[in-house]
C-alpha cells in the first residue's frame, strides 16, 4: 500500500483512507464482519447499499430486503424522513440512531446539508437533547470517567476500541452552552462537537473520541431525577477535582502520546482558565469556548472592516459578559490590534471594555475581581448599567453579548448604538436561541437596518421595507474542525496564540463579495470544507513557521494536503 500514512500521521492499517474510492476495501473488525454482525456494525454496514456481488461474499443473503438503494436514494430518503419530524428533538434522536447504525449516511447526510442539519446536531437542539440526556439515552457514546474510575482512568482509556485517537473533545458538564449544570448529560456536547470534526474538518471518525468526566453535579434537579444518568452527588471541588483531571491529562498523554489534541468545552470559568492555563505548556489543549469563539469572533470583526471601514485598531469594543467567552475574544482583539500596530498588548487592550452582572468592569473594582477579568479593568467612573455605558460613556463601535442572559440588547441599548454609529457591529453571541441578547430581526428593526449583526445561534432571514437581510451566525463550527486539521496534519505538539490569528485570518478571507452585499459577515456553511481545509492550511503553515510541528517534511501545498486527509463519508466498495 503506497501512503499507510496519511489522515495527519495516524497509520492507515486497513487502507480505508489511503484507498481510492474506485479500489476495494475489507470491512475488517477484529475478524472480517460478515452477515448480520456487518450489518450491525456502523463503520461499514450500507443497509440497502450492499450490492448484489456483495450481498453473496458476506452472507447477506435474505437478511435484506432484495432492492439495492444508491447511497444518495437513502440520502434523500432519510431527509424526507427528518423534514416530517416537527420537533427538533426528534430530529436529534433520528439523526444520533443513523449514526449507531450507518456512520458513511450519517456524514455523508451532514456533509450534504450542512446548513440545515447543524442546528439539529448541534446548538441550539443539543442544549434540549443534554437537558433530557436521560430520558433519551440509548446506547452510551462516548467514555464516561467519573469519581469511581479514580485511579484506574489509564485502564477506562483502554477499554475503548480505538487506538488510534487524535482529538479528545472533554467536558465536565458544569457549564452547558447557557443553561448550567447538567453533569454528565452534558456528553451531547462532546458527541456533537467530534461530529462537526469529521463531518465539517475531515477528521476520521476512529480517531475521535468523546469525554464526559462525572465529578457530580449541584443541579438539584438532576439529583433528584430517578432517571439522572451521573453520580448524584454535589460537585466535588479543590484537591479531589484537581486530582482527577491530572489523571485523566496524564492518562491521555501516556496512552495516545504527545500530539493527542484535546478540547476543553463547556467547563465553568474558574476551571476553565486554570485548566487551560496549566496544561497549555505540557499537552495539545485547546479550549473551544475561550479560544474558539474568539477565533471566529475576530474573524467576523476583520470580515465586517470592509462593510464599516477603518481597521481593527480604529474601534471602540464593548462586552456584555465577562467570563471565558468574553475575556478570551477580548484577549485576542487586542493580541490582533498589537500584531499589526506593533503597540504593546497593555495598550491595545484599553481599546476594549467589558459590563459584567456588576457594572463597567472598572480599575476601582480591582481588588475584588477573579484574575482573568483584571487585565480589563481600566480607569473609569464606576457604571452600572449597559445602556448607559453605551450612550454616555464609552460609545462602542462594536458591541458584543457573551452574557449567556437572554433579552440584554433592549431597544434602549440598539437604538444608542445606532445613533452614535452609521453602521453599529452588534454580535449576539450566547447560546442557545433563548438566551441570545437580541434577535436579527429585534437588532435590523431597531436599527432601522443599519446593523451589521451576528449571532451564536442561527436566526432566519429578515424581511425590511422590502430588503432581505442576511444575519451571520458566529458559530465555533467555523473554526475548530479546521484548526485541529490543522494541528494534526502538522502534527502540532503545542497551541500558540498565533496559530489561532492564522485561523482567524483564513476564515475572514474565505467570505465573498456577493457575501457583503447581502450582509453577511461569514460565508456560507455550504461551503464549509473548503473552508476548514483553507484553515487547516493556514494554522499548520504557522505551526511549521514556528517550528512545533513534528511530521516533516513540510508539505508543499497545505491546502491540497489537507484535502487529501480528509475523511470521505462516501461508500465504500467490499471485496
Amino acid at each position: 500500500m503506497e501512503n499507510t500514512n496519511c489522515c495527519g500521521g495516524v497509520d492507515d492499517v486497513y487502507g480505508e483512507d489511503s484507498a481510492t474510492v474506485d479500489q476495494l476495501v475489507t470491512p475488517w473488525t477484529v475478524s472480517i464482519a460478515s452477515g448480520y454482525n456487518l450489518l450491525r456494525d456502523p463503520r461499514h454496514n450500507k443497509g440497502l447499499g450492499f450490492n448484489e456481488k456483495e450481498r453473496d461474499a458476506h452472507y447477506l443473503r435474505g437478511l435484506l430486503p432484495p432492492v439495492v438503494l444508491s447511497q444518495e436514494l437513502q440520502e434523500k430518503k432519510l431527509m424526507q424522513n427528518l423534514r416530517n419530524y416537527e420537533v427538533p428533538l426528534q430530529r436529534y434522536m433520528a439523526m444520533m440512531d443513523l449514526q449507531e447504525r450507518n456512520q458513511r449516511l450519517f456524514y455523508k447526510l451532514l456533509v450534504d446539508n450542512v446548513e440545515e442539519l447543524l442546528p439539529v446536531v448541534y446548538t441550539p437542539t443539543v442544549g434540549e437533547a443534554c437537558q433530557k440526556y436521560g430520558s433519551i439515552f440509548r446506547r452510551p457514546q462516548g467514555l464516561y470517567i467519573s469519581l469511581k474510575e479514580k485511579g484506574k482512568i489509564l485502564e477506562v482509556l483502554k477499554n475503548w476500541p480505538e487506538r488510534n485517537i487524535q482529538v479528545i473533545v472533554v467536558t465536565d458538564g458544569e457549564r452547558i452552552l447557557g443553561l448550567g449544570d447538567l453533569g454528565s448529560q452534558g456528553m451531547g456536547i462532546p458527541v456533537g462537537k467530534l461530529a462537526l470534526y469529521t463531518a465539517l474538518g475531515g477528521v476520521r471518525p476512529s480517531a475521535c473520541l468523546p469525554v464526559t468526566i462525572d465529578v457530580g453535579t449541584n443541579n438539584e434537579n438532576l439529583l433528584n431525577d430517578e432517571f439522572y444518568i451521573g453520580l448524584k452527588q454535589k460537585r466535588a471541588t479543590g484537591q479531589e477535582y484537581a486530582e482527577l483531571l491530572e489523571e485523566f491529562m496524564t492518562a491521555v498523554k501516556q496512552n495516545y502520546g504527545e500530539k493527542i489534541l484535546v478540547q476543553f468545552e463547556d467547563f465553568a470559568n474558574h476551571n476553565a482558565f486554570e485548566l487551560l492555563a496549566k496544561y497549555s505548556s505540557t499537552h495539545l489543549v485547546f479550549n473551544d469556548d475561550i479560544q474558539g469563539t474568539a477565533s471566529v469572533v475576530l474573524a467576523g470583526l476583520i470580515s465586517s472592516l470592509k462593510l464599516v471601514g477603518g481597521s481593527l485598531h480604529d474601534h471602540k469594543f464593548l462586552f456584555l459578559g465577562a467570563g471565558e467567552a468574553g475575556t478570551g475574544i477580548a484577549e485576542l482583539i487586542a493580541l490582533e490590534i498589537s500584531k499589526r500596530t506593533e503597540s504593546p498588548i497593555e495598550e491595545t487592550r484599553k481599546k476594549i471594555w467589558l459590563v459584567d452582572s456588576k457594572g463597567l468592569i472598572v480599575s476601582s473594582r480591582k481588588e475584588s475581581l477573579p484574575h482573568f477579568k483584571q487585565p480589563w479593568a481600566h480607569e473609569h467612573e464606576p457604571v452600572k448599567t449597559l445602556v448607559d455605558a453605551v450612550k454616555v460613556e464609552i460609545k462602542p463601535t462594536v458591541l458584543i453579548g457573551t452574557s449567556g442572559v437572554g433579552k440584554t440588547f433592549t431597544q434602549e441599548v440598539v437604538e444608542a448604538m445606532s445613533s452614535i454609529n452609521e453602521r453599529p457591529v452588534i454580535l449576539a453571541l450566547s447560546n442557545p436561541t433563548s438566551q441570545s441578547e437580541c434577535t436579527a430581526e429585534e437588532a435590523y428593526a431597531w436599527s432601522k437596518g443599519k446593523a451589521i449583526f451576528a449571532s451564536g445561534s442561527p436566526f432566519d432571514p429578515v424581511e425590511l421595507d422590502g430588503k432581505v437581510l442576511m444575519p451571520s451566525q458566529s458559530n465555533n463550527a467555523y473554526i475548530f474542525p479546521g484548526f485541529g486539521l490543522g494541528l494534526i496534519i502538522s502534527g502540532a505538539i503545542r497551541v500558540h496564540d498565533d496559530m489561532l490569528l492564522a485561523a482567524s485570518e483564513a476564515l475572514a478571507a474565505q467570505v465573498s463579495q456577493e457575501n457583503y452585499d447581502e450582509g453577511r459577515i461569514y460565508p456560507p456553511f455550504s461551503n464549509i470544507r473548503k473552508i476548514s481545509a483553507h484553515i487547516a492550511a493556514n494554522v499548520a503553515a504557522k505551526v511549521y513557521d514556528l517550528g512545533l510541528a513534528s511530521h516533516l517534511p513540510r508539505p508543499k501545498d497545505l491546502v491540497k494536503y489537507a484535502e487529501s486527509c480528509m475523511y470521505s463519508p462516501i461508500y465504500r466498495s467490499y471485496r
